[in-house]
Parts: structure tokens; C-alpha cells; sequence
């Protein structure tokens, strides 16, 4: 099987077996061009890149009709580079990024759709917020103030572990978390996506209430860490 090849078909085969309600994000960070052309042609969409600045530069290369995520850790000051295309922001962790967004949204005259990140995970490596604070921020009359910004729901990662029952008690935690939030939501908060799961735990996600999953290397293959 050639690699073109193979991309078409591990979409086709991850498609057929999701829910109508789960959201396919091809992860291309660190992939070239073609490679994402060849999941375009299968009729792929969505894609998540980690850093801004690849991101940028093959979102002015590619087809316009692209839904960009950012999945990576944000920093403030690269907002800026993606505030005019990015469709959804999946690593928002703190109001003062929550705040750069709707600044930069609002010079191009957009409302940019974002994720609130939890930490789910044991690894003090993964970022993310409490449930208390995420609860403390989508109550907070100061957001009322970001009409450039929606939240439509979180995004976590659960621990890099080979324990499934660990796994899949943060996903569980996760969706508790969500179900809580929504009953707390203010009007800029449009609480309905799940964002968890990647290759390796994606169908325990989706079985955990995931509505969209971040999946890289099951279409691309290995991740090549020299581009």
C-alpha cells in the first residue's frame, strides 16, 4: 500500500466506525503539505496543529475551506497570528488568554469559538484548569465583557498511561465536569463539545461521551519530530 493510499483509507476506516455526533480533528502537526492534501482529497476537513506558526503558514498554502483547531499549549502573544482564520481553540487555560483571544477576534471582526482546557490528568507536565476555576470563570461577570469569544465546551487529555481503567476515569471526570458547567453557563457560553481522545484511547473517549476526537498518528502514521 502506498502512503498516499493509506491516508485515504485509515480515514475511511476511523469514519466508519464513529458516531454521527463525533467530530473528526486529523492532527497534522509536523506533517507536510501533501500529506494533508492527500486526507483533504478523502474529504477531511478538520485539522489541529500544535504550534501557530505551522499552522499559519499551511493555512495560506491550503484549500480556504478548512476548519483550523489549535490544540496545542497557547501562548498570549501568538493569538495574533491565527486570530483571522482559526476556527476553534481547544487549549484555553486561563482568563487572561481567554481575554488576548476576544481582543485579537475583535480586530478582525470575528467571534472565535473556544475550549476550555481541564486538567484531568495526573501528569504535572498537562496543562489545564480546575473544575473550580473553570466554574469560577464562566461565572464571572468580567466575561460578560468577551463579545468576541464563545465557549462551546472543554478539552482534556488524560494521563500518558498503559492503566485503561485510569484513563477512563478522568474521561468520566471530564464529562462530569461538562455536565456541571453547563448548568452554570453565562450568554457567551455555548456549552456542547467534549474534546478528548486521541489514537490510542479514542473509542474509550467517545464511549465516556467525547464529541470530538484529536487523532494523528492512526491517519498519518509516525510523528516526525525533524520538520
Amino acid at each position: 500500500m502506498n502512503f498516499d493510499m493509506s491516508i485515504k483509507n485509515n480515514l475511511n476506516t476511523i469514519k466508519s466506525a464513529l458516531p454521527n455526533h463525533v467530530t473528526l480533528v486529523a492532527v497534522s502537526k509536523t506533517k507536510p503539505v501533501s500529506a494533508i492534501i492527500e486526507a483533504y482529497e478523502a474529504g477531511q476537513r478538520v485539522f489541529g496543529e500544535n504550534k501557530v506558526q505551522e499552522m499559519a503558514q499551511k493555512q495560506e498554502q491550503l484549500p480556504k475551506d478548512i476548519e483550523w483547531h489549535m490544540i496545542g499549549h497557547l501562548q498570549s502573544n501568538k493569538v495574533k497570528y491565527m486570530a483571522s482564520f482559526v476556527s476553534l481553540i481547544h487549549g484555553v487555560d486561563s482568563f487572561k488568554l481567554l481575554k488576548e483571544i476576544n481582543k485579537q477576534a475583535l480586530k478582525h471582526n470575528r467571534v472565535i469559538d473556544c475550549l476550555l482546557q481541564l486538567k484531568i490528568a495526573s501528569e504535572d507536565s498537562k496543562f489545564g484548569m480546575t473544575y473550580k476555576n473553570a466554574k469560577a470563570l464562566i461565572t464571572s461577570e468580567d466575561l460578560l465583557d468577551l463579545k468576541n469569544i464563545n465557549i462551546v465546551g472543554v478539552m482534556g487529555m488524560a494521563t500518558f498511561t498503559d492503566n485503561e481503567a485510569q484513563i477512563k476515569q478522568e474521561f468520566t471526570n471530564l464529562k462530569t465536569h461538562f455536565d456541571a458547567l453547563k448548568l452554570s453557563t453565562s450568554f457567551n457560553c455555548n456549552l456542547s463539545h467534549i474534546s478528548m481522545g486521541m489514537s490510542g484511547d479514542y473509542k474509550s473517549a467517545i464511549d465516556c461521551g467525547s464529541t470530538m476526537i484529536r487523532v494523528g498518528s492512526s491517519i498519518f502514521g509516525a510523528r516526525n519530530y525533524t520538520i
